[in-house]
């Protein structure tokens, strides 16, 4: 008994993160059997499939492992489930989209995404019932407060019903296949509690036959709201759900959830005439330009709008328009907290690199193993600037860092996929005939790598960010106007800067860059300077930190002789940039999928678009990290010199 007590509160103890229990996952429907693996236990563990074709008008289709894999509802009408064939089969990482799945999951080359949201005490739960016609409460297993409940009748057409937290600490009911307003009076969140839905009280406000009509078949998805329990302390929410009043501006309101989103919800609930607009940052959901928009009740294909804005706390609403944010009306949200949450515990889950040809044909490459949010393209054999797009810029938007442009704009520069990247055809930084290129790819993870957006002020400030330790490296730039990339390093200090697009040595930054004042595991502070914080003007912070056995950002004295740089590692590093502080040196770039052999190794340049040097041996492998030659120049080896480098294994 005492040990089984014991094992029970062990199991308690596990932490939970929101990799575990939500995905977005995009692909492609082949019309024949295909298998998704998004890391989600739902065999074991239970929860429910959502998934929206893109590319053309198909119902919302979702699937639950209570009804079972041949049962679909439609968010989008009032149809009963369907139960003809046999939609998907749940596993223990994921599922399978089954051939007879038909229309809504799986047309040959139609485009999909598929949000689950797996069982888990704090975060979602999924129920079914029969009504009674009667007041009765209804059991579940959430283990708070549900503060987002959707209720749909199965066994026969009824509309779908959203009872919605606000920030008053009411329940607002809204249907969620139309564009209704709130349907009645709003009621207490007392209606529930951690264990029970009163039906009751619901009934009285929606009508019997909606929630409780005598003898036919329910199922209830609950979600819980800001009820902690994720995270290594267990403390962390990972779902929010609430309001907010619009402004009718086109700087909207901000919204304050503690957490980066990486899904939101919103629909208008004081006035008819608006959709449930849904988001993901798997599709789309940038700084600075549209976000890819489905909606819940609608079956339409995917559209765009600037409708939000991410921040590393939360999201700014950046559109006048009624569908978000109409002067003086009330939205009610959910929101999903943006993962992985787990600290990495290999290289290979947070960074690889792909070597491809230019095709000037649209040129897809896989194979990742993540969804990267950071991928750095460079032209090998011929002059080609490196070019940086990023996630949480959109799939355009592009900066190179051998020069101080501004950020620019051209279609598909370099689309952040499921486990690749797409690029356009005939371009030149990306992917034109006759020219090889390398993308170095990288995943936003705790304590490896953050990307953060933020508008200057000219004031000195802090930012937030979500590296969630104290970053060793941070490298800036203004996207909007003329001006050099900014490098802060641990090793130089908070009294000094680097150039990523120079040669030059560690200088004293203009106007302190970083205010004097070392990053925490939370902020990083900036100074009044242009080139880090003018009033008005966009900025991109890459900020990068060691993890035991994956990263590391330190530096070495050179020796003029052979040296190896122990990293920590095990396997040797697959990415090394170096560049000397103390004197004039490049940004030099070496990486084992062009090879970092025992011979010579291939060098490119992050501050250069000259193209790839072969003929040189200035690293070499070394399983706990990296071997600088004896032959390597004064820029990676002068003897006396000092020296910061990336490298991840």
């Amino acid at each position: 008994m005492l040990a089984n007590k014991l094992l029970g509160a062990a199991a308690a103890a596990v932490p939970q993160y929101v990799e575990d229990v939500f995905s977005t996952y995009l692909y492609t429907g082949t019309g024949t059997d295909q298998t998704i693996t998004n890391g989600i236990d739902l065999s074991g563990k239970g929860g429910l499939v959502w998934t929206k074709c893109r590319s053309a008008g198909q119902n919302n289709s979702l699937v639950d492992t209570v009804r079972g894999g041949s049962s679909v509802i439609f968010s989008n009408t009032t149809d009963a489930a369907v139960t003809s064939a046999a939609r998907l089969s749940f596993g223990s990482s994921g599922y399978d989209v089954l051939s007879t799945s038909g229309t809504g999951w799986n047309t040959n080359a139609a485009t999909y995404a598929s949000w689950t949201f797996r069982k888990q005490s704090k975060f979602f739960d999924v129920v079914t019932y029969t009504g009674t016609g009667s007041s009765q409460t209804i059991s579940h297993n959430l283990g708070s407060l549900p503060g987002f409940i959707i209720i749909k009748e199965t066994s026969a057409a009824e509309d779908w019903y959203v009872l919605a937290s606000d920030s008053s600490g009411n329940y607002q009911y809204l249907p969620l296949n139309n564009t209704a307003s709130t349907q009645g009076s709003t009621v207490k969140t007392s209606t529930a509690s951690s264990t029970t839905v009163d039906l009751g009280v619901i009934a009285s406000t929606v009508g019997t036959s909606v929630v409780n009509e005598s003898s036919q078949s329910y199922v209830m998805y609950l979600f819980a709201s800001d009820a902690g329990g994720f995270g290594v302390s267990g403390s962390d929410n990972v779902v929010t759900c609430s309001s907010y009043t619009g402004n009718g501006s086109a700087t909207g309101p901000t919204i304050t959830l503690g957490y980066e989103p990486q899904f939101v919800m919103i629909k208008r609930s004081s006035t008819s005439g608006t959709h449930w607009e849904m988001m993901d940052s798997m599709r789309g959901m940038v700084v600075g330009g549209n976000d890819a928009i489905l909606k819940a009740s609608q079956a339409n294909a995917e559209s765009s709008a600037d409708y939000i804005t991410p921040t590393a706390t939360g999201f700014i609403v950046t559109n006048s328009g009624t569908a978000v944010n109409a002067n003086g009306d009330t939205y009610i949200y959910i929101a999903i907290r943006r993962g992985p949450m787990k600290t990495p515990t290999s290289g290979t889950s947070v960074y690889n690199a792909k070597t491809y040809a230019g095709t000037n044909t649209t040129n897809s490459q896989t194979g990742l193993g993540f969804p990267p949010d950071l991928t750095i393209f460079k032209g090998r054999n011929s002059a080609v600037s490196p070019t940086w797009t990023d996630r949480l810029r959109g799939q355009d938007p592009y900066i190179t860092s051998d020069s101080t442009a501004a950020e620019a704009s051209a279609t598909l520069v370099g689309r952040m996929d499921q486990d690749g990247f797409t690029t356009s055809s005939s371009y030149s930084l990306t992917n034109q005939s006759g020219i090889n290129y390398i993308g170095w790819c990288m995943r936003r993870a705790p304590g490896f790598f953050d990307v953060v957006c933020y508008t200057g002020t000219s004031a000195a400030r802090t930012v937030s960010h979500n590296l969630t330790v104290v970053p060793e490296l941070m490298i800036v730039k203004d996207r909007s106007a003329t001006n050099n990339w900014v490098v802060y390093s641990a090793t130089t200090g908070n009294t000094s800067a680097l150039i990523l697009n120079s040669t030059a040595a560690v200088g004293a930054p203009d106007i302190g860059d970083w205010n004097n004042t070392t990053p925490t595991a939370s902020v990083f502070s900036l100074g009044g300077n242009g080139r880090v914080n003018a009033s008005t003007r966009n900025y991109v912070a890459y900020l990068f930190a060691s993890v035991a056995g994956v990263s590391k950002v330190g530096s070495y004295t050179g020796t003029g002789t052979t040296q190896v740089i122990n990293c920590g590692f095990t396997a040797g590093s697959r990415f090394v940039m170096i560049k000397r502080t103390d004197s004039t040196g490049d940004w030099y770039v070496w990486d084992s999928a062009r090879g970092i052999v025992a011979g010579n190794d291939p060098y490119l340049l992050m501050n250069s678009s000259a193209a790839e040097v072969t003929s040189t041996d200035y690293v070499d492998t070394a399983n706990s990290g990296f071997e600088i030659s004896s032959t390597a120049p004064a820029a990676i080896n002068a003897n006396g010199g000092t020296f910061i480098f990336l490298a991840i294994a």
